[in-house]
């Protein structure tokens, strides 16, 4: 069973998600201060194109290869990955309403997404006017982006198609090239809105070249397909590390998940409630475009495909066959970039369903799940962040400890964002070079900004509970008002009175009940791993 297959699984069965590799015991325990952790800024003028292979060791021992710890320092005259030619994913399609224009920010650059009638749309989310953002403004009558500062109008290429201050038979400004606003590049992808971060006109046929990673199941018609979004104060580098990490499961995800059997080993119970284990991996096509890792024990096989996907698929049919397992689906992560501390994930789960009902679970329902898994993992991963920038990434290697083969595939990770990035994602945009400091509990782990607002199941899963839960309690004071304003006419037994009540209480217990679903469901839940 894979970890990562079950994030999105239904709300019956049990999710998984991310992890920590252990600091030693040595790491100096300086507290960062607020905005503590410095973020390396912004390589200029990094070059593209492929690299030569570069392969990682491909140990299947339980004990990982001693030369993955501290890799050699890279050349000067290396290759760099090139952040700003790739395609970065905005949105799932099924959470971007035609009818509004939707803000976000990746890799610093802050867009707004919309739709003009015809296709999607992103463009810099901000009007040439007075630079107020286009994503607080609307898609009037014509199909136009509306900045509702002036009201100025914008067609899908960025054009200015209108200015209402401007005399009608005055000189046309409007034309102006200052008028316009930057345009990039887009394209709907397996229900996914992709953007290439370049607005030069060279790069306005880009998808002759190159287009997104591209997977056939999420387009598949016989599969159903869950997608979901949340954003994190967490980084890029760290949220792509935890999510390449299956050993953390049984722990950090523990009462989330059924237990894990060691086969080999069953001793290990008596000394390992959570029934962890070795698991063997394998990386294999290793380069600046990402590897390959192929994990035994049924963990299928992941691929990263640099910068953002990750995805877990199936291992090859004749090996499945060969151990007589069923296909078991795919999982695909992206991971965005958003600014020093700040990501975001996008994630598509497409399964085959055989029995109709499971058609009809609302998305919101696995949200609930995807959010609880991944809750349990954002306050480690918070505070891992913090410590890895006070030893500093190019210290990685030294200040973590990680000897077995379970770590192969983060350690490749690290070994790719130090050879081909630096330790640096490559902001397209001038960007503090501080991580944001640690807030509250409550602020870092709730959903409403991070995840409801938007996703379109959610939000109206939201907006229909709270009209019930202010139904059930108008009812419940309206039981007790009947009950006033009847004085024995109409009720005039005992049974009859009790049973009134009784029927008041419940609406207004129910109402009490649906708020606080309301609450750990949409705001905020705590997660407290000594009690699970």
């Amino acid at each position: 069973m894979a970890p990562a297959s079950q994030l999105l699984l239904l709300p019956g069965a049990r999710p998984a998600a991310a992890s920590l590799p252990p600091l030693r015991q040595g790491i100096a325990r300086a507290s960062i201060a607020a905005g503590g952790g410095l973020v390396p800024p912004r390589r200029r003028g990094w070059g593209s194109g492929a690299g030569a292979a570069w392969r990682a060791p491909t140990a299947v021992s339980p004990v990982a290869a001693d030369e993955m710890k501290a890799p050699p320092a890279a050349a000067e005259d290396e290759e760099r990955f090139d952040w700003l030619d790739q395609w970065y994913p905005v949105a799932p399609v099924c959470d971007l309403d035609p009818r509004a224009p939707h803000g976000r920010t990746v890799l610093g650059l802050r867009v707004v997404a919309w739709f003009d009638g015809g296709e999607w749309r992103v463009m810099d989310d901000m009007c040439p006017h007075r630079l107020a953002p286009l994503s607080e403004g609307r898609v009037d009558a014509e199909g136009r982006l509306q900045c509702v500062y002036h009201g100025w109008c914008f067609d899908g290429r960025g054009a200015c198609q209108f200015i209402p201050q401007a005399p009608a038979l005055g000189p046309s400004v409007h034309k102006n090239s200052k008028a316009c606003v930057a345009s990039y590049p887009s394209v709907v992808q397996n229900s996914i809105l992709w953007f290439y971060p370049r607005t030069e006109p060279e790069h306005s046929d880009v998808l002759r070249r190159k287009r997104p990673p591209y997977f056939p199941d999420l387009d598949d018609p016989s599969f159903v397909t869950v997608y979901g979004v949340r954003d994190f104060l967490l980084g890029y580098d760290v949220l792509v590390e935890n999510l390449m990490d299956p050993a953390h499961v049984p722990y950090a995800h523990k009462g989330l998940f059924p237990e894990f059997q060691d086969k080999e080993d069953p001793g290990r119970v008596e000394f390992d409630n959570e029934r962890g284990g070795p698991i063997k991996m394998k990386i294999e096509e290793a380069n600046m475009e990402g590897f390959l890792s192929i994990q035994e024990d049924n963990w299928g096989q992941f691929r990263f495909i640099a910068p953002c996907t990750l995805n877990r698929s199936e291992l090859p049919i004749e090996t499945l066959e060969k151990q007589q397992q069923q296909p078991q689906g795919m999982l695909v992560f992206l991971c965005v970039p958003v600014a020093p501390g700040k990501s975001r994930l996008i994630w598509a789960f497409p399964r085959s369903v055989d029995a109709w009902p499971e058609k009809m679970i609302p998305r919101w329902l696995y949200h609930m799940v995807s959010n609880t898994v991944l809750d349990s993992d954002l306050y480690l991963l918070h505070v891992e962040e913090r410590n890895f920038a006070a030893a500093g990434l190019d210290n990685w290697h030294k200040a973590c400890y990680v000897p077995t083969s379970s770590d192969n595939m983060i350690l490749t990770f690290r070994n790719w964002f130090r050879k081909y990035c630096k330790h640096q994602v490559g902001c397209a945009t001038p960007m503090v070079d501080q991580l944001p400091p640690t807030p509250a509990k409550d602020q870092l782990m709730e959903r409403y900004w991070s995840h409801v607002m938007q996703c379109t199941s959610c939000s109206a899963a939201l907006k229909g509970m709270r009209a019930l839960e202010v139904a059930l309690q108008v009812a419940s004071v309206a039981v007790v008002g009947f009950l006033a304003v009847a004085k024995g006419a109409l009720v005039t037994s005992v049974a009859h009175r009790a049973a009134v009540v009784a029927a008041a209480v419940m609406c207004f217990a129910a109402s009490r009940w649906l708020a606080d679903f309301i609450e750990k469901t949409f705001y905020f839940q705590d997660y407290v791993h000594a009690y699970k």
